[in-house]
C-alpha cells in the first residue's frame, strides 16, 4: 500500500489558492469513507493559500491539521476531479486567463478569440450609430454672456 501527506497532495493543485477547499473537500471525503485517511497527531503544515484582510497590507498564512491517506486508483480519480474543480477562482467564476491557462487548456482560445471579436465589433458598431446621430444636428450656439458696463 502507498501512503502520502496531505501537505504533499495540496502542493500538487493547479490552483493553490484553493487550499482550503480542497481540504474541506478532502476531509469530507474522509468522513463519508469515499477516501481512507488517518490524522497525524501534533503534525501541522502551512497551506499555500496568501489570505489578505481588508483594509489593511500584506499577506497571511494559516496552519492545518497534516493527514496520511492511502492512494488508490479511486482516490486519483477524485483528486482529478477535484483540481479540475477547483482550477477556477471562484465557484461559478472563470479561470485567468494567461499563457498558462491557456497551454494547460483550462480556457477555450477559440471561444474566447470569438468573445474579443464580437466585442470590438459592438464597439465600432455604436461608435457609428453615435457619429451618424451627430451628423445631423448643427451644434448648439451658446448666447454670449452680457457684459455688464461700468460707468465712469
Amino acid at each position: 500500500m502507498t501512503y502520502k501527506r496531505l501537505s504533499e497532495q495540496v502542493q500538487e493543485l493547479v490552483n493553490p489558492q484553493r487550499s482550503d477547499t480542497f481540504i474541506k473537500r478532502f476531509r469530507e471525503a474522509v468522513r463519508t469513507g469515499e477516501v481512507k485517511a488517518i490524522n497525524l497527531p501534533g503534525e501541522r503544515f502551512t497551506m499555500p493559500k496568501q489570505y489578505t484582510r481588508r483594509g489593511k497590507t500584506g499577506t497571511y498564512q494559516k496552519d492545518t491539521k497534516e493527514m496520511l491517506f492511502e492512494v488508490t486508483p479511486e482516490f486519483e480519480a477524485w483528486f482529478e476531479e477535484q483540481n479540475k474543480d477547483l482550477a477556477v477562482s471562484r465557484q461559478g467564476g472563470q479561470v485567468k486567463v494567461t499563457e498558462e491557462t491557456l497551454a494547460a487548456g483550462l480556457v477555450d482560445f477559440e471561444a474566447l478569440a470569438r468573445e474579443t471579436q464580437e466585442k470590438l465589433q459592438s464597439s465600432y458598431e455604436k461608435g457609428q450609430q453615435l457619429g451618424k446621430s451627430r451628423a445631423g444636428k448643427k451644434p448648439a450656439v451658446k448666447p454670449a454672456a452680457s457684459r455688464s458696463r461700468k460707468k465712469a
